[in-house]
């Protein structure tokens, strides 16, 4: 079933979780004990991140360098098929541009639609360490908005290549990104809002938000989509703070800011079991908040660690 049938048929604020593939080494047990604790609120649908893999280069003399992988993911289709099968749930397997051609794109949308898998959230995708911005692969897509288009395209049986026969289209509900305190690499907001107008208008059919902790931003930033005609759902996107290493680590990769209330809590903890029973507690207002105000769906970026996610839906719920 499609993120937008899930949207449009409910009756009241929708539950989803996000998971991250494992690190190359582990094997599928991991992805059973992230998702096992949370079934009992079952969620509509369940994102699997995608991760481009992080490479080194070694010198090797002579002037030479060998690229080497240090950090790789199991496949995000495997784990979406397997989600489809194990729990009858509803996937979202992450799309993004970084490190996929064209080709690479449409045999992925392919293998999807195969598989029965009914929806993609299409990214950009994140510059790998070694750049310092952006790259697309070659002959690969730029931005997330070109992505979205030839996913449309190819559910109107557009193929890269005119000349296959009996090629059907898929039937694949497109997800995209938005960012309530803007990108990192817009300029303002208003500009940030403009393009995703454009991926809206290329076929986006509903929204997720990165994470944030100051709801009112939330309830502006939705405000203002809609002013200039963005009109599909738009779910915001919820995470715990867990340890020390959040208070610095999230607001600066993420490019957000921790309400005063909120940080002041924080400064007061001196050790992790502190900052997560302030981060579930935080949470749990937001979410309190965010589910009084008939948001279509609350989306929680679990991070594979279920704990604190299983306590804050078991508040609010």
């Amino acid at each position: 079933m499609k993120v937008i049938e899930h949207l449009r048929h409910a009756k009241g604020t929708l539950l989803s979780f996000e998971i991250l593939p494992p690190l190359k080494g582990k094997d599928i047990r991991s992805i059973y004990e992230g998702i096992d604790p949370l079934m009992e609120f079952k969620p509509s649908f369940i994102n699997v991140t995608y991760h481009r893999e992080e490479v080194i280069y070694k010198e090797r003399g002579h002037g030479l360098l060998q690229k080497v992988r240090v950090r790789k993911r199991p496949g995000t289709v495997g784990i979406c098929a397997m989600i489809k099968a194990k729990y009858n749930i509803d996937s979202v397997p992450h799309l993004i541009c970084g490190g996929f051609s064209k080709e690479d794109t449409e045999d992925a949308l392919i293998e999807l639609n195969f598989l029965g898998i009914d929806n993609v959230l299409a990214l950009r995708g994140d510059a790998i360490k070694s750049e310092p911005q952006f790259i697309p692969e070659r002959d690969g897509h730029q931005h997330a908005e070109d992505l979205i288009q030839q996913i449309a395209g190819l559910n109107k049986g557009k193929y890269l290549h005119e000349e296959e026969e009996e090629a059907a289209p898929t039937d694949l509900c497109v997800g995209a990104a938005c960012y309530p305190e803007k990108h990192p690499e817009a300029l303002n907001l208003d500009t940030d809002i403009a393009y995703l107008k454009r991926k809206v208008d290329a076929g986006a059919e509903y929204l997720v938000t990165q994470m944030f902790f100051d709801n009112a931003k939330y309830f502006a930033f939705l405000e203002r989509c809609r002013a200039e005609g963005i009109s599909v759902p738009i779910i915001p996107g919820l995470k715990p703070l867990t340890t020390r290493k959040h208070i610095a680590f999230i607001p600066k990769t993420f490019h957000l800011d921790l309400p005063v209330a909120f940080s002041n809590e924080l400064a007061k903890c001196r050790a992790d079991a502190e900052v997560k029973q302030v981060g579930i507690e935080w949470s749990i207002q937001q979410a309190r908040e965010l589910k009084a105000a008939k948001v279509p769906c609350l989306h929680f970026y679990t991070m594979g660690r279920s704990e604190a996610v299983r306590a804050i839906v078991s508040a609010v719920i």
